[in-house]
């Protein structure tokens, strides 16, 4: 095959094989694709898209161009994945609590990208524990555990590492037909029986407008029931962080008071509980959504989930009593100050990218690849849309590692706060499912 026939008939809007397809993934994988031949289609598929088949055919190829896992165990193999926010931890949440439920959970997670927060760097904030582990002890933890949480090995879709690479230094990463399949091919390289996707919008999302987040959640609905495995995804809302922490140890904190009884935002546990209720029905764990949510709510409430987080995070190399001793196990930052609004007023907008760019620049996160992560920085006790705030009631507490860079994050989370003497209608947690 000469790839120079694939980008020539992709430019075109001329049809395209599953058979050339599957060749010229292989040539990203064996690098007789070049970079250029790989850059030359990225940026045709963005100027002119792809075809349904041709977008099932580009996700398989990718899928298949590594190894795919294949699973013998006595329950459903569930996953969840969103396409990333401000301050959502849900995974941490959902993984244990889908375990706790009958289901097992290989979840090939990511780390932070731009402004929004990696799943693995948050795990990563639990000393010890090691996120990057050989294949055969992943195999070991969910088989025994129900759940791991983990980054994905070189032999995890190749070409599709070999492609993102090639559209993140050409400009050519937005393309949503490559979103879909870059996302998919990894997940459905983890041999599941069922997917819930999580796709965010407003504020602090990728997706900024319904429109853009709709095309989003049905092209990887279509395309990952078109590869096989039966996917259902929700537009959720991200005009406000998750969480009311931000940064990776606060993050994991908040986490834990959900899953040992402690009060927190309620949002975090709902959007678990949705989630995971459609996965144990598609999985025939439970009858409706309804009643799968609240088997998750349950297994947060009765310290069923809490058993699998700990047994997760000792098989992974962390605390065998993390649970009982988190507060003294997680890192913390040594300079805690309040930021208030600049006006007394209710909260009506929160720029959650500016929010999570806040943590990136407080250490929290990576302006580029290589750059190391502090763990203990952030923000917590964020307020939310429709909370007053004045001089008694800050607007968030920052954690940093020394004052200049805590006086920086005070006048970015000012600025990135909005009050007004009249309270706003608060969006709801979730818009709509896709399926």
């Amino acid at each position: 095959m000469d790839p120079r026939s694939v980008i020539r008939l992709v430019r075109e809007g001329q049809s395209v094989s599953e058979a050339e397809i599957a060749r010229f993934c292989e040539g990203l994988a064996d690098g007789s694709v070049s970079d250029a031949q790989g850059a030359a289609f990225a940026m045709a598929v963005c100027m002119g898209g792809l075809s349904e088949h041709e977008r099932i055919a580009l996700t398989t190829s990718m899928r298949d161009s590594g190894q795919v896992m294949r699973w013998q165990l006595d329950g459903p193999v569930l996953d969840k994945h969103s396409t990333g926010g401000v301050g959502d931890c849900v995974s941490l949440l959902l993984a244990p609590a889908l375990a706790a439920c009958g289901a097992y959970v290989p979840m090939i997670s990511g780390r932070g990208l731009g402004h929004t927060g990696g799943t693995l760097d948050k795990l990563e904030a639990i000393p010890g524990l090691k996120t990057e582990i050989p294949q055969d002890q992943f195999r070991r933890v969910v088989g025994q555990v129900g759940c791991a949480i983990v980054s994905a090995t070189a032999d995890i879709a190749p070409a599709d590492k070999r492609l993102y690479a090639i559209r993140d230094m050409t400009a050519t990463v937005n393309s949503p037909e490559l979103i879909t399949a870059s996302i998919l091919s990894k997940k459905l390289a983890a041999g599941l029986d069922g997917l819930v996707l999580d796709v965010k919008l407003g504020s602090g999302a990728f997706m900024k407008s319904m429109g853009a987040a709709s095309d989003l959640a049905e092209m990887l609905v279509e395309t990952a029931n078109g590869a096989g495995c039966p996917t259902r995804a929700f537009i959720t809302d991200m005009n406000q962080p998750l969480a009311k922490s931000l940064g990776n140890a606060l993050e994991v904190m908040e986490v834990m008071q959900a899953l040992t009884g402690d009060e927190v935002n309620p949002d975090l546990p709902d959007l678990a509980a949705t989630l995971g209720g459609e996965l144990l029905v598609m999985a025939g764990l439970a009858d409706t959504a309804e009643d799968g949510a609240v088997q998750i709510a349950d297994s947060l409430h009765d310290g069923s989930a809490a058993e699998r987080f700990q047994a997760m995070v000792a098989a992974m190399g962390g605390p065998h009593d993390f649970v009982d001793r988190w507060h003294d196990r997680l890192p913390a930052a040594p300079i805690v100050q309040e930021v208030h609004a600049r006006d007394a007023g209710h909260v009506t907008a929160l720029d959650s990218e500016a929010l999570g760019r806040v943590v990136v620049q407080l250490g929290g996160g990576r302006v580029t690849a290589d750059d190391r992560i502090d763990p203990a920085v952030g923000l917590s006790e964020l307020c939310e849309l429709g909370d007053f705030v004045d001089d008694a009631v800050p607007v968030a507490l920052i954690h940093a590692r020394d004052q200049a860079s805590a006086d920086r994050a005070a006048q970015a989370i000012r600025s990135a706060v909005t009050v007004s003497d009249t309270a706003p209608d608060v969006p709801p947690t979730v818009y709509r499912m896709v399926s």
